[in-house]
């Protein structure tokens, strides 16, 4: 995935997990406020399990639909690390990632869905708590 441009120097103000709606509330201090359900965090993982080690090993992620975000650790001042119900733990969300996944979601979003139709898998609704 390509970086969105960021504004230089900006970070989050503040991070909120929202457990019964499944979402982290991201606030950047450049005024930008992101809503990143927590199964679309866990598809984009970052970690090598999902991108691979090289361009062609990605490996779509399927199955994820009732996913929930347990608990959010930080790393240094640069990223976190949230611990996935599905025992997902490694994937390091840094401060440009987590903006380019809230600053370009409706694209993503989309992608990840034509992306899951191709693979013939038939995505199923999420439970409401």
């Amino acid at each position: 995935m390509r970086l969105t441009a960021k504004p230089s120097n900006t970070h989050p103000t503040e991070i909120k997990l929202h457990q019964v709606s499944n979402i982290i509330e991201i606030s950047f201090d450049d005024g930008s406020t992101f809503k990143l359900p927590s199964e679309y965090l866990r598809v984009y993982t970052p970690s090598a399990e999902a991108v691979g080690h090289a361009p062609g090993q990605e490996v779509l992620q399927v199955g994820k639909e009732e996913v929930t975000i347990k608990d959010i650790k930080p790393v240094g001042n640069y990223a976190i690390a949230p611990v996935f119900s599905d025992g997902h733990n490694s994937g390091i969300y840094t401060w440009d990632f987590l903006y380019k996944l809230g600053a370009e979601y409706q694209t993503l979003w989309a992608d990840y869905l034509r992306n899951l139709e191709a693979a013939g898998y038939q995505r199923k609704q999420p439970t409401q708590n």
